[in-house]
């Protein structure tokens, strides 16, 4: 089945960037990460998801292959977009967690909140 893609988005600075893409036929967001998110790239992937605020029934699949560090504004971002989706009736899917990002959801928490996918290889 081919999917259209409605709108990409993409935000790059650095080492870091963000690629979204909204596919017309359903409600659901992949989103592919890469680089550091820490405090000075958060800001840039929050605002990557401004626009999908508040739609009902979002899903959004993060693709987190390539993130070689995230730091506790990574997080909360992630948090603040979990709860915003889950307010709406919407989900949110990690794939892609390398150990250390996992261990980094299993010491706070969130991988027991969090749906995380070890099985999906690259967000398909």
């Amino acid at each position: 089945m081919n999917h259209l893609v409605m709108n990409v988005k993409e935000v790059k600075e650095m080492d870091f960037a963000v690629d979204v893409k909204e596919k017309e036929s359903q409600n659901t967001l992949n989103v592919t990460i890469s680089g550091e998110i820490d405090a000075f790239t958060a800001p840039k992937l929050r605002e990557a998801f401004e626009p999908y605020e508040g739609k009902a029934g979002l899903e959004v699949l993060i693709d987190l292959t390539n993130v070689s560090y995230m730091d506790s504004t990574g997080l909360g971002v992630l948090v603040g977009l979990f709860k915003s989706l889950r307010a709406n009736g919407g989900m949110l899917t990690l794939t892609g967690l390398s150990d250390r990002l996992k261990r980094l959801f299993d010491i706070t928490g969130l991988s027991d909140i969090m749906k995380i996918n070890t099985e999906i290889e690259g967000g398909v």
